[in-house]
């Protein structure tokens, strides 16, 4: 079993969410027969458990926070269960919903800033994903840094697989369920995942959170990606902006059985390259 201790890491919070949506049944969940989705193994490991170790393996997150209904729910998983003995993860019980779950932060003793938000099923993040990620979005400036992948990169790897993508002027882009939060401020903009998120398959949420103006502009092509999030971080009077995240694999969440299988396929194929000195950069 893996160690790890807790050593002079930067002062960066992370917060996994990972606490299953009230009155749904997740269906991976269902196709694996666990309680959460957090607990099915992608390539024989829970995928909570993957997510965690890309955070630890940063090196860059001091507090690595999970947002679940009980702690008793990772004690299922041995490793998760040392983490939590040694202090290297602890439990932010949930919320009814997402975004009182990120704004419930505000209430703990210390300050959650600058927080990097990520979700328990994005299983194929590594320590090179996250690493990227934080370094630039704590190079911008602002409030916030959402991060994305751009379709030619994502096909590039993946050239006939089903995945999606928002259609903006200057082409499609994954989300990567990576997001920084450099101000107590920018926790407001939690706001926008009050209705629960997961846009690119219920677009009509995005009226709610996005405003009439910015979905016109977004259905018409008529706005980039970088103009698109300004947009939304200027309706909460922030700076929001994007951080190329440049692996293909990196907007890829399970959260249907044929993402699950997917991303059992990409795991392999890194175990069967890991005996050729397997850099995740190679994959992209």
């Amino acid at each position: 079993m893996k160690q790890h201790k807790k050593d002079n890491r930067p002062g960066l919070t992370a917060l996994v969410l990972a606490a299953s949506r009230e009155g749904t049944e997740d269906p991976v969940a269902r196709h694996a027969g666990k309680s959460h989705k957090c607990l099915v193994e992608v390539d024989g490991k829970p995928m909570i458990e993957r997510v965690i170790e890309s955070l630890i393996d940063s090196n860059l997150c001091r507090n690595i926070l999970v947002s679940i209904e009980s702690e008793d729910i990772l004690r299922q998983i041995p490793q998760v269960a040392l983490w939590l003995d040694q202090g290297i993860v602890s439990v932010a019980p949930s919320a009814s919903n997402l975004a009182d779950s990120v704004l419930s932060l505000r209430e703990r003793n210390e300050s959650p800033i600058p927080l990097l938000i990520t979700t328990a099923d994005s299983a194929l993040h590594t320590r090179e994903t996250v690493t990227h990620f934080i370094d630039r979005s704590l190079a911008e400036g602002g409030d916030i840094s959402i991060g994305a992948t751009s379709e030619a990169t994502v096909r590039k790897q993946f050239p006939d697989e089903t995945i999606g993508f928002f259609r903006f002027r200057d082409g499609g882009y994954s989300f990567c369920n990576l997001f920084m939060l450099r101000s107590e401020a920018a926790l407001q903009m939690a706001e926008v995942f009050r209705s629960g998120g997961q846009f690119r398959k219920r677009p009509w949420r995005m009226l709610g959170a996005f405003g009439v103006l910015n979905l016109l502009l977004y259905r018409l092509r008529l706005t980039t990606i970088d103009a698109f999030i300004g947009r939304i971080g200027r309706n909460f009077k922030l700076k929001a902006t994007v951080v190329d995240v440049p692996w293909g694999y990196a907007p890829i969440d399970v959260d249907t059985p044929y993402s699950l299988a997917l991303s059992e396929r990409v795991l392999r194929q890194r175990r069967d390259q890991a005996g050729e000195g397997f850099s995740p950069s190679r994959a992209s």
